[in-house]
């Protein structure tokens, strides 16, 4: 891999020109693609499979939905004056009159109103207009949700308070926000002091934009031939930016390092893509393995969104290895450190060594007290509960937070957590007819705990199928909403056995509980996976039995820890202002999975990024200490600003309004910070040095048949080494 890389880099540097023109070519291709084609998300996130699915199926077999169905809707809620109802003449007259000027918008289908609908509550002060439009929800135009705005701003200065909330809007998210700048400003200015050079600093920035734009073009493609969720493109985003600027940052560095050696520009791109090059692409790869490896839980959207994320990972490793050579050459002597900066270089590596030093020193404190203190962050996790997140749990100074609160004022609690039950019975039974079975089905409904209200049976056609709406006592995260469900189902099994009729689960709430339970289940699954797959790699890598194993250790880690951290401030809600969660709430239900996927990943770049120049320098000297040392002045403070960037990129999407991005950032920032900084700067170097030879133990029968991959460049080096002998004799 390392020689077919050197190949490479010195082929590019003959022809940067054209493979930047290249690149670009790829781009506009690609953009002219996405005009032509479109990009079609869904908000779908159901599991095939899971019992409110099935029941979803028999549903929609019974009760046939009008296409009509998926068009946009707003629900506007009226809260009348204090003192007054939504029926005192002046209010009622008011509300009138706005309705009807509103309902002059000419993509509005139809608008039932609180009179009309019969949503008044009980004691009269609130209800809601529903607003139903000719197209669906995506389509919606934005002046038409304007329209619903100065309706609402018109009731309330007439002293009746209004908020709405709805479907319609556009289902793909916005790219290029506030947030994902000042992530790539702040990552200049890490670039800039890592290599005191803005022209240097600006080429891992411009070079990820490049590959970013092209992956997330590619995805936007995808979105026709796949269904894909609206998540999937932040994700992607996310990942995109981060890894491409870090790839950019390693292969740049080992640049730099060779051309301070006096190596000239094209030997040293050559040089650095054989072996930064090779870490990049064998570390990459980890991730887009670990990535397409969501695929093994068996759910649809969560594979998706692992495929939409390694695009642009495996475009970020082709930039890598490809642009940036070009842009290096490009470049030229520019990128050269200055003589200052060379003839300190000395007292650099000894400045920034300092804390190999330490740890070298005194192992045994630093790794327990890291490990210790993992522990302790990790004990929240196991508290964890998930779901998904819905308008009460957003900010009060959004409307659709306040027009939750209206309808738990209201209706209570439980109106947010609706369950339809499926009744299905036997046509060819001899007894009782499917009628009279659906109403002693009520009443067996009616008697279970935590039942505010049941519904009469809503017939089907055929007369052998029922709806049963079933309100909880309880809100859509409560615990107790989760404990409804199962002994509704339980209730079922035990009706079944004695009469010719099955009940099944379903709606929003039930749908989101299975997809919950079936995220936990598969979560120990994949990790069982990932930790099987980094054993092999690593082992493969570093021909070592004890590094894959420490390694899959800090792994695990991180990620208990990162699960505890997130249960702490989401869940539990310390220190939720400070990172702008409006209100504690479950954690969102594919986050543990989704983030021990891309953790696992990310931890493998660091893992091979630091390693591979201890195991290179062991391979010199077979001193396992010294090597602790070496790998640690030469890659520590590459992966410190590598780490750095990534916690910054993460971070920057914790402050967006959308619930979800906000928790997936905060995740992955928290992460990659104790990755980086806690695991792979202290605990695997600390370990390293209590075990400087056994750590790179592997058995000679082993070693016979494990593939060798050069990730180190060491074919190069021998290569290099043997040419220079050969000029000075």
């Amino acid at each position: 891999m390392a020689k077919w890389l050197y190949r490479i880099g010195e082929r590019i540097y003959l022809h940067k020109f054209k493979t930047l023109a290249a690149s670009l070519v790829v781009l506009v291709i690609a953009a002219g693609l996405v005009l032509g084609m479109g990009a079609s998300f869904t908000g779908d996130m159901s599991i095939p499979g899971t019992k409110s699915e099935l029941a979803m199926e028999v549903l929609n077999e019974e009760f046939p939905t009008p296409e009509s169905s998926n068009n946009g809707s707003i629900q506007l809620v009226f809260k009348a004056p204090e003192g007054e109802t939504l029926e005192s003449e002046s209010v009622r007259h008011s509300l009138q009159q706005l309705l009807d000027e509103l309902g002059k918008d000419t993509d509005i289908s139809s608008i039932a109103g609180p009179y009309d609908n019969q949503s008044l509550s009980v004691n009269k002060e609130i209800g809601y207009a529903t607003i139903t439009y000719k197209q669906e929800a995506g389509e919606v135009m934005e002046t038409s949700l304007e329209k619903v705005e100065a309706t609402a701003d018109k009731a309330r200065t007439d002293g009746i308070q209004a908020e709405f909330t709805g479907n319609i809007g556009s289902p793909i998210p916005e790219i290029g926000g506030l947030s994902e700048v000042v992530g790539i400003v702040v990552a200049f200015l890490i670039l800039a002091y890592t290599f005191r050079s803005f022209l240097v600093a600006g080429l891992p920035i411009l070079t990820a934009v490049i590959g970013l734009g092209i992956g997330i073009l590619l995805v936007l493609i995808g979105t026709n031939l796949m269904e894909m969720t609206s998540v999937s493109i932040t994700l992607a985003v996310m990942l995109g930016l981060a890894v491409g600027i870090d790839y950019a940052l390693f292969i740049i560095s080992r640049h730099r390092q060779s051309l301070a050696e006096g190596k000239s520009v094209q030997q040293s791109i050559a040089i650095a893509n054989a072996t930064a090059g090779s870490s990049v692409l064998f570390a990459g790869l980890t991730v887009i393995i670990a990535l397409l490896g969501l695929a093994v839980v068996r759910i649809p959207f969560l594979t998706t969104m692992g495929i939409a994320a390694a695009i642009t990972v495996a475009v970020a490793i082709a930039i890598a290895v490809v642009l940036v050579p070009a842009m290096l050459a490009i470049v030229g002597e520019k990128a050269r450190p200055k003589m200052s900066n060379r003839a300190s270089k000395g007292n650099k590596s000894k400045s920034t060594n300092r804390w190999g030093k330490t740890i070298v020193k005194y192992p045994l404190p630093i790794a327990v007290a890291a490990i210790l203190l993992l522990i302790f962050v990790s004990l929240p996790a196991l508290k964890l509960e998930t779901g998904l997140p819905d308008n009460g749990l957003k900010s009060e100074e959004t409307t659709e937070r306040r027009a939750y609160d209206l309808y738990t004022e209201a209706y209570g609690p439980g109106y947010h957590a609706p369950l339809v039950i499926v009744a299905k019975a036997d046509p060819d039974t001899g007894g009782a007819t499917p009628s009279r079975m659906f109403d002693d089905a009520v009443k067996g409904l009616s008697g279970i705990n935590n039942v505010a209200n049941v519904s009469e049976p809503i017939l089907s056609q055929s007369g052998h199928a029922a709806i049963i709406n079933l309100i909880p006592g309880t809100g859509p995260h409560d615990s107790k909403t989760k404990d409804l469900v199962q002994e509704i189902r339980e209730y079922a099994d035990m009706i079944a056995e004695s009469n010719s009729i099955e009940l099944m689960v379903t709606g929003t709430t039930a749908v989101n509980i299975d997809i919950s339970d079936k995220l936990n289940e598969a979560l120990p699954q994949f990790a069982l996976l990932i930790v099987g797959l980094a054993i092999i790699l690593l082992g493969i890598v570093f021909r070592s039995i004890w590094i894959p194993i420490k390694a899959v250790l800090g792994y695990l880690l991180t990620l208990t820890a990162t699960l505890g951290f997130i249960v702490f401030v989401v869940q539990e809600g310390h220190l939720a202002s400070l990172f702008g969660i409006p209100e504690p709430g479950p954690i969102l239900s594919f986050l543990p999975v989704l983030t021990a996927g891309i953790l696992f990943g990310l931890a493998m770049d660091y893992e091979v990024f630091l390693v591979s120049r201890m195991k290179e320098e062991y391979s010199r000297t077979g001193d396992g200490k010294m090597a602790v040392l070496a790998g640690m002045a030469n890659s520590g403070s590459v992966v410190t600003a590598a780490g750095l960037i990534m916690v910054v990129v993460f971070a920057s999407f914790i402050f967006v309004e959308d619930t979800m991005i906000k928790s997936m950032g905060l995740a992955l920032a928290f992460g990659i910070f104790v990755d980086a900084f806690i695991v792979r700067l202290m605990i695997v170097p600390a370990v390293m040095a209590l075990m400087p030879r056994l750590a790179w133990y592997f058995p000679r029968w082993l070693d016979r048949i494990t593939p060798n991959i050069d990730v180190e460049g060491e074919s190069i080096h021998k290569e290099l080494h043997n040419a220079d002998s050969e000029k000075v004799a």
